[in-house]
């Protein structure tokens, strides 16, 4: 896992370059955002509970047939599962935004992801449904302009949408 300034540096490295301004002026980018990622990682992180849970509750409202008996949430050991691994995938959508990187979203969550739920008869393109309302409800609760500075944040929002992406395709 690199964070975005290791990432660069190493390619660079790797390569035997300095490194250029476009790089440069990209890393300054990321510095420049770097208190908008801790308040958006910090609105994430402590509205977890509520991310998920409002993603679930809208989902099984959508696909009641994953909470009747024999649906893949059905039983409280398989509904928790399920809301354990939302969490998860939400955890390294904050890990991802922190650093700025999707690195650690890929090689330690979505990894093998869709193959895993194929092997357990998990429809993935449930997950991929509650992926996505996770991501709704997390743009929602990181855009909301109460009690930060103001700025655009549109590229930040932009990126935080991207990993939910990534995370929803990693496993329709």
């Amino acid at each position: 896992m690199f964070d975005a300034y290791t990432k660069v540096v190493s390619q660079a490295d790797a390569r035997g370059d300095f490194l250029s301004s476009d790089q440069l002026d990209a890393l300054s980018r990321v510095t420049g955002d770097g208190l908008k990622r801790i308040d958006a990682v910090n609105r994430m992180t402590g509205s977890a509970s509520k991310i998920v849970s409002d993603a679930a509750r809208a989902l099984f409202a959508e696909q009641p047939q994953l909470i009747a008996p024999g649906g893949n949430a059905y039983t409280n050991r398989r509904m928790a599962a399920c809301l354990r691994d939302m969490e998860i995938i939400l955890r390294y959508v904050t890990y991802a935004t922190f650093t700025g990187d999707a690195s650690v979203l890929n090689d330690r969550c979505l990894n093998g992801l869709r193959e895993t739920y194929v092997a357990l008869g998990t429809p993935g393109a449930s997950v991929a449904a509650g992926v996505e309302k996770m991501k709704a409800a997390a743009i929602g609760i990181v855009s909301d302009t109460n009690g930060i500075t103001q700025g655009d944040c549109s590229s930040l929002y932009s990126e935080i949408g991207s990993y939910f992406d990534l995370a929803a395709a990693a496993v329709a």
